[in-house]
C-alpha cells in the first residue's frame, strides 16, 4: 500500500530523486526552445516574447507541482499555483538576466554573463520563495527560505561558465541550477 510523504518523511534518497527530477526538468528546459519557437514562433513582439518564455519553464512548473503536492500539505490548487508562480519567476529572471548582462557596458563577457547570471539566479529563486511562502502552507518566515535564494543566486552564476566553456546558447549547466532549487524548496516545504 502506498502513502503520501510527509514533510517530515525527506530521507536522502528523497532528495536525491528530487535533484535527478531538476536535472531531467533542467535538460527538458533547455532543449524547449527549438520546439515552442516551432509552435509559437520567434516574433520579438513583447507578449509573444513573454508567453514563450513562460512555455520554457513548463518542465521545471511540473515538477514544482509535483514537489507541492508530494512535499507539502497544500491542497492540489496551491500547488498548481506554484507551478504558474514559477513560470512567473523564470520570465522574471530572464528578464533580469538580461537587464543586467546587457547594461554593464563595457565590462569583459565574462563578468557580464557572471552578474547577469548572479542576478537571474536571485530573482527566480525570489519571485518563487515570496509567491509560494504566500500560499496556505507556505513558510512565512523569511529565515527558511535563505538556503533557496543563496543557492539559487549562487548557481545562477553558472552562466558565466557556461559562455567560457562555449555552452551558452544550450546552457548546459542550468539543470543543476533546477537540481540545487529543487532540493532547497523540498528542504523548505518539509517544515
Amino acid at each position: 500500500m502506498t502513502q503520501a510523504i510527509t514533510p517530515a518523511d525527506i530521507s536522502h534518497n528523497n532528495l536525491l530523486m528530487v535533484a535527478a527530477g531538476g536535472l531531467v526538468s533542467g535538460i527538458a528546459t533547455t532543449w524547449l526552445p527549438a520546439l515552442v519557437d516551432n509552435l509559437v514562433g520567434s516574433n520579438g513582439r513583447f507578449p509573444l516574447v513573454q508567453f514563450r518564455l513562460a512555455l520554457i519553464a513548463l518542465p521545471f512548473a511540473v515538477l514544482v507541482f509535483i514537489l507541492g503536492r508530494c512535499f507539502s500539505r497544500n491542497a492540489w490548487w496551491a500547488a498548481l499555483l506554484a507551478a504558474i508562480i514559477t513560470m512567473i519567476a523564470f520570465v522574471c529572471a530572464v528578464d533580469a538576466a538580461i537587464l543586467v548582462e546587457g547594461n554593464t557596458g563595457d565590462a569583459p563577457r565574462a563578468m557580464r554573463y557572471l552578474l547577469g547570471g548572479l542576478t537571474g539566479g536571485l530573482v527566480g529563486t525570489a519571485v518563487m520563495a515570496f509567491g509560494i511562502a504566500l500560499l496556505p502552507a507556505g513558510p512565512r518566515q523569511v529565515a527558511a527560505w535563505w538556503p533557496m535564494l543563496i543557492t539559487g543566486a549562487l548557481l545562477g552564476t553558472l552562466l558565466a561558465l557556461d559562455d567560457a566553456l562555449g555552452l551558452d546558447k544550450i546552457a548546459f549547466l542550468y539543470p543543476l541550477w533546477q537540481a540545487g532549487v529543487a532540493v532547497r524548496l523540498v528542504m523548505v516545504l518539509r517544515r
